[in-house]
Formats: C-alpha cells, sequence, structure tokens
C-alpha cells in the first residue's frame, strides 16, 4: 500500500499541471486495475458536478457521485467506485473510477488517492486554467471573475471548526464577498458588500478585502483591522463609495467571538435547534467617513453552535408571492442542523432560487460556521 501510495504521491508532483488526471489515471491502470479514470468537478452554483474530460453534466440528487459528494464517502454502483476529492475541507469534486475493485483495502487505498489529488489540484490551480474552465457551465461576468479569484476557498475543516460560504448570482455576483482565516486557535471570518454595481462594486469589494487581509496580516486586532481598511477606502474613495462589512474572530479554545459590524450582513445563531437574531450595535460602514473609530463587541458560543452570515440578498428576495423574509429563513436554517456547513448553504441559496423561481437578481452572501469546541489540532 505504501508502495503504491508513493508512487501515486510522485507521478501527481511530476506531472505537468494540465494533466494531473491523465497521468494518475495512467498509473492506477498499470498499478490497481483500474481502466477509466475521471474527475468530476462541482460547478460554482454547487449544482452540477462537471467531467474533466467532457460529457453530460451530473445534476441528479440521487446520482452515486452526487451522494458521494454530499456525504464525503465512497459510492460504489454498477461497478463504478465514486470517492469524495477533498482537501482540508475544500470540496473539488468525486473521483470517478472503474471497474470498482472489490478488495475494501485497496477502495480505502484508492480514497487516499482521491485526497492526495484534490491536494496537487490545489497546489497547481495558480498556474493553469484547465480546472477553472471545468467547473463553469456558462461564462462569468468580470467582476464574478474578480470576486471568485479573490476567495479562499468554499469549505474549511478542523477539529474545532466547519466553515463554508456560497456567493449568488455565481456567474454574475458583484460586491458581496468572504474571506476567512484560521491559525489553529482562532477563526477570522469577514463578510463584505461593496455599494455600486457590476466591476465597480468588485473592485471596491478587493480594495476592501486585501485591507482587511493586510491589517490581519500584520498581527493587528479586530477593531484595529477595521479601522485600517476604513482609512485605504477613504484615502481613495473620499466618502463616495463605501463597503458593509462583519468582521468576527472565534477563540477555538473558549467560543468567545470578537465581531465588528460596519453596516454587515445579518448574523443568525442556530443553537439547540432554535434560531435567533445575534443583536449588535451597528457601526459605519467602512470608507463612509475620515478615521472612523471602531468599537469590538463580544459573545460566547457554546459547543455545537453554529452561526450563519447573510446578506441582505437572501432575506429581501422576492417573487409574485412576496418576500422571502426573516421567518421563512428562520424556518428552513433550523432545518440545516443536522446538515454541514457547505450543504447547509447550498441549501439555503437552493431553496431561494426555488422561491424567486430563477437566478438572483441582488448579489447574496451565505456562510455558515460551526464551532465543535476545543481539539487538539
Amino acid at each position: 500500500m505504501a508502495d503504491r501510495l508513493t508512487r501515486v504521491r510522485r507521478v501527481l508532483t511530476a506531472a505537468p499541471a494540465d494533466l494531473l488526471v491523465e497521468h494518475l489515471g495512467a498509473e492506477l491502470a498499470r498499478s490497481a486495475g483500474v481502466a477509466e479514470t475521471e474527475l468530476l468537478q462541482v460547478d460554482l452554483r454547487l449544482s452540477a458536478l462537471i467531467p474533466l474530460h467532457g460529457g453530460a453534466h451530473v445534476v441528479g440528487a440521487g446520482h452515486p457521485a452526487w451522494r458521494c459528494f454530499d456525504h464525503q464517502a465512497e459510492v460504489i454502483e454498477d461497478g463504478v467506485l465514486h470517492l469524495p476529492a477533498t482537501m482540508r475541507g475544500e470540496r473539488w469534486g468525486v473521483l470517478r473510477l472503474a471497474p470498482a475493485p472489490g478488495d475494501p483495502r485497496l477502495r480505502a487505498e484508492l480514497a487516499e488517492v482521491a485526497t492526495l489529488l484534490a491536494h496537487e489540484l490545489a497546489a497547481v490551480t495558480g498556474g493553469t486554467d484547465r480546472y477553472a474552465k471545468g467547473t463553469r457551465t456558462r461564462r462569468l461576468t468580470l467582476a464574478a471573475e474578480m470576486q471568485w479569484d479573490m476567495l479562499p476557498g468554499r469549505s474549511r475543516i478542523r477539529p474545532s471548526f466547519a466553515l463554508a460560504g456560497q456567493l449568488e448570482p455565481a456567474y454574475a455576483v458583484r460586491g458581496d464577498s468572504f474571506d476567512w482565516a484560521d491559525d489553529g486557535e482562532r477563526v477570522w471570518l469577514a463578510t463584505v458588500n461593496g455599494m455600486g454595481d457590476g466591476v465597480n462594486s468588485s473592485m471596491l469589494t478587493c480594495l476592501g478585502t486585501n485591507a482587511l487581509r493586510n491589517a490581519r496580516r500584520s498581527g493587528l486586532e479586530l477593531a484595529d483591522q477595521a479601522s485600517l481598511a476604513d482609512q485605504a477606502i477613504y484615502a481613495y474613495h473620499r466618502g463616495t463609495q463605501h463597503l458593509s462589512a462583519l468582521l468576527l474572530e472565534l477563540d477555538l479554545r473558549t467560543g468567545l467571538v470578537t465581531a465588528v459590524d460596519a453596516g454587515s450582513p445579518r448574523l443568525v445563531l442556530l443553537r439547540g435547534g432554535e434560531v435567533v437574531d445575534q443583536a449588535l450595535d451597528e457601526q459605519f460602514p467602512l470608507g463612509m467617513f475620515d478615521g472612523t473609530i471602531y468599537q469590538p463587541q463580544h459573545f460566547k458560543l457554546t459547543v455545537g453552535d453554529r452561526l450563519f452570515v447573510v446578506s441582505d440578498g437572501i432575506f429581501d428576495a422576492v417573487s409574485r408571492s412576496g418576500r422571502y423574509g426573516e421567518s421563512a429563513l428562520h424556518r428552513f436554517l433550523r432545518r440545516t442542523g443536522s446538515l454541514a456547513p457547505l450543504e447547509a448553504v447550498r441549501s439555503l441559496l437552493g431553496d431561494l432560487r426555488a422561491f424567486v423561481g430563477s437566478d438572483l437578481v441582488d448579489d447574496a452572501v451565505a456562510v455558515c460556521l460551526d464551532w465543535t469546541g476545543p481539539q487538539d489540532q
């Protein structure tokens, strides 16, 4: 087993960036008797699994590939093995292999191979467009291209937390975005919404996000991060444009959350099956005025708590029957308690699209954060 995994690792690291799956397939055919190797990548809307080498998109929820993706476990059907291609919680898609080996030890080894492939995909995506092109069912707007390229990922898992986010409309999002980072002791989460339309909104969000990253990476406290970003945006736009933001810092050892609400999206807490709005004192959006001083606020999570951050594009969405609203939002969030964060945000935005009857018109962002308590990292 170790020898085969070592060979696979060497094959993947030596393969050209755009030919990872082809070189992996050749190695698995030689060493494991796998005749067909295909990567199904999840699209930007989290609604289709797209074969890298072409063919029909997988869209049915009951399909074995989707069951594998949703449950993050091997699925065998009609002699085909489906394995989750996931890296540190970031779900790239599904590795499809045929014929499915009968030996469970070999299948366990191939599950590790799928994880190795996901890690290598993460390493090479900055140098090739092949995989990024394979995650879209239609062309992105320029603003959306900028937004997706700036994200840290869509999901992240460590023993003490799980985190996921999604943007809508996926192919035409403008100013809504999110950012996160962790160091094993803390998680930082920012959700932002740049005012305006199109590329102007996206450029403002890009400026604000990178100003917040610069402040965070300089070791500043959360409120000072907000102040630095506020100064950067004001210096450039002189108050004519501003950025709404919610900044959170979660202490993974204690569950203490530090927050700065700068005209932010809504923060909702799911605890023991009950949903409550987490009230925060709203402060000025970033860049609205010169030299704004931001004040941090604090609240405590208990083990098993789930936080949702949702923008006004969600609860203000309208259809012929009316406004989606807080009541519908709360009812739906209660039903997500058993879902992993990525399924929770995907289900929420899918429910919203079904309510509207089409793609969303206004930007929407949804982020879900679970705190599972202090753990060895």
